[in-house]
């Protein structure tokens, strides 16, 4: 049964946080360059400051920083050096967006975490500047259980983060979802585009396109197929996949499928093993440009 917000408990939360929500940065905080860390990442989680110091001199207008999944043992992992990331990215001038990852199996727990996350303070007082649901998990065999839930749970996080602070949607690959289509039949895009500000597909294209022709058609194809779902006014951030499984020269052909569609944002999972050829090519694409015809 899908969870409801009058029943969850989180009323009085959901008045807090919007009592003490600021204004999210002006143009969006899933534009630009980003880079990804997540809870796994060992030892960067060490050193905030020198992680956010090394991504300011690569670009990076956007860092996302895991802070849970459904299988932790806390709704915040590493609390503390979560708030000192948040206040190094600030303090460097970058944006900083919280991301988590529901398993759709106990609607209880998920609610709590993505709260948790928007309500999420350091000991300075700051906050992340936008919050990220990482849609992917496929616990919930039902897919309209599924559904049902996720749909709740991103409404619960719209209602809890009032505007503008900004929500963002990592979704699977539309191609993807299209060539294995008993992964997550009727996948709901045009509901979530009702909850969240920006879209981020997880376009990981080294599974499949191994040259930078390839790569091209692979984000040019996720982007069109996005658009046909979620309409040309929603902005896209287009995640390239693992910085572990391509070449660098293959991540230009995606690179150039992203300027020439008017995408608004681009990274590369994850930070730790991106390397300089990588920034390199992410850093030739030009966002936000004018889109051509053959990407609508």
């Amino acid at each position: 049964m899908a969870f409801r917000l009058a029943c969850c408990g989180f009323a009085a939360a959901l008045i807090v946080a919007a009592a003490t929500a600021t204004a999210a940065p002006v143009g969006g905080v899933y534009t630009g360059l980003g880079s990804w860390l997540d809870i796994f990442a060992g030892s960067p989680w060490n050193d905030p400051n020198g992680l956010v110091a090394r991504a300011k001199e690569e670009g990076v207008a956007t860092l996302y920083l895991q802070t849970s999944n459904y299988s932790a043992a806390a709704p915040i992992v590493r609390p503390f050096a979560v708030g000192m990331f948040v206040d190094a990215a600030h303090a460097a001038g970058l944006r900083v967006v919280a991301w988590y990852l529901p398993g759709l199996d106990r609607p209880h727990v998920d609610a709590a975490r993505a709260l948790a996350a928007i309500r999420f303070r350091s000991a300075s007082g700051q906050r992340f500047d936008g919050f990220a649901l990482d849609i992917e998990a496929s616990v919930v065999r039902n897919v309209r259980l599924r559904n049902e839930r996720l749909l709740a749970l991103a409404r619960l996080a719209r209602h809890a983060a009032p505007d503008p602070y900004q929500l963002g949607a990592i979704i699977p690959s539309p191609v993807g979802m299209r060539r294995h289509p008993d992964y997550w039949p009727t996948f709901p895009y045009a509901a979530l585009a009702r909850s969240f500000d920006a879209f981020l597909p997880m376009a990981y294209f080294s599974y499949y396109a191994h040259t930078p022709a390839a790569a091209y058609i692979y984000a040019h194809d996720v982007i069109v197929l996005l658009r046909s779902q979620v309409g040309t006014r929603v902005p896209i951030h287009m995640i390239a996949g693992s910085s572990a499984h391509m070449p660098a020269a293959t991540l230009a052909g995606f690179a150039r499928a992203v300027s020439q569609c008017g995408i608004q944002g681009i990274s590369l999972y994850a930070f730790p093993q991106t390397s300089a050829a990588d920034w390199a090519a992410l850093s030739a694409a030009r966002l936000g440009g004018r889109t051509r015809p053959h990407c609508t």
